[in-house]
């Protein structure tokens, strides 16, 4: 077999495509808004931080040295659904005259999804590596975002349902555990997006955040004294900021390689 095909496929067996696109964080100590952090991030490296898990969150974390820092998420106009688990909402499978526009999270009732208000109370269903379904069912009431932080502290996230065969398993779980209730899934309508167009839908929001408190805080940073969990900010306060040089490693060792 040709050597660059070999090395190339040995490259694809070894890593996902995420683990194989490696981030460069870099804490800036100028206090700049949102925008012109924007800019010197793209002028300097790449662009400002994107985060697209916990893994990128704890490298992020470790740039804060001061109260505030912002990141490279900024709300815009658009309003799309997708799950708590970074995944595109390619699979939708909604209640007759459902959604109605006016909410940004969703429950499952029969095996159909409903809108809802996020600040609403339901019981939900994690997804979860150690059991044996992968799934959990948490008979706690618990408004959307609080579940959502619940799952991810103690099992892997908010059930995320992306194709036929999941909802059937989902609903299977239901069925089998004797849920009656409607339950919190991991489905949610976001209107924020990275600086460097990534379409990672993956959110380190602080407990009622993002809340827009003052108006116009379409702006997101990392906050210390929540331990690196995002808030909203007006986009003119000054604050530190973080950058993000990435390059895909498996792409730049294809073009170092001698072909034989």
């Amino acid at each position: 077999m040709d050597r660059t095909l070999y090395f190339i496929l040995l490259l694809i067996a070894l890593c996902s495509i995420s683990e194989c696109v490696q981030r460069k964080y870099h804490f800036i100590n100028v206090w700049k808004t949102w925008t012109e952090a924007q800019r010197y991030c793209r002028e300097k490296y790449t662009d400002m931080a994107t985060a697209d898990n916990m893994n990128d969150m704890n490298e992020l974390k470790k740039s804060l040295n001061d109260e505030r820092v912002w990141i490279g998420l900024q709300k815009t106009g658009g309003n799309k659904w997708q799950w708590s688990s970074g995944d595109p909402a390619l699979y939708l499978n909604w209640a007759t005259r459902q959604p109605n526009g006016k909410y940004e999270c969703a429950f499952m009732r029969n095996g159909e999804w409903y809108d809802w208000s996020c600040s609403n109370s339901l019981t939900f269903i994690c997804n979860s590596s150690n059991m044996n379904t992968g799934l959990v069912f948490v008979n706690q009431m618990m408004n959307w975002r609080d579940a959502q932080s619940y799952c991810r502290q103690n099992h892997t996230d908010l059930v995320s349902v992306r194709n036929q065969n999941e909802k059937q398993q989902v609903q299977k779980f239901i069925n089998d555990s004797h849920i009656s209730n409607d339950v919190w899934i991991g489905l949610f309508r976001d209107s924020w997006q990275w600086s460097d167009q990534s379409h990672s839908s993956f959110r380190y929001w602080a407990p009622g955040e993002p809340d827009n408190s003052r108006g116009a805080e379409n702006c997101a940073g990392m906050r210390q004294l929540t331990k690196g969990h995002w808030h909203d900010y007006s986009c003119d306060n000054k604050y530190p900021f973080v950058c993000h040089e990435g390059e895909q490693i498996l792409t730049k060792s294809i073009q170092n390689l001698q072909i034989s």
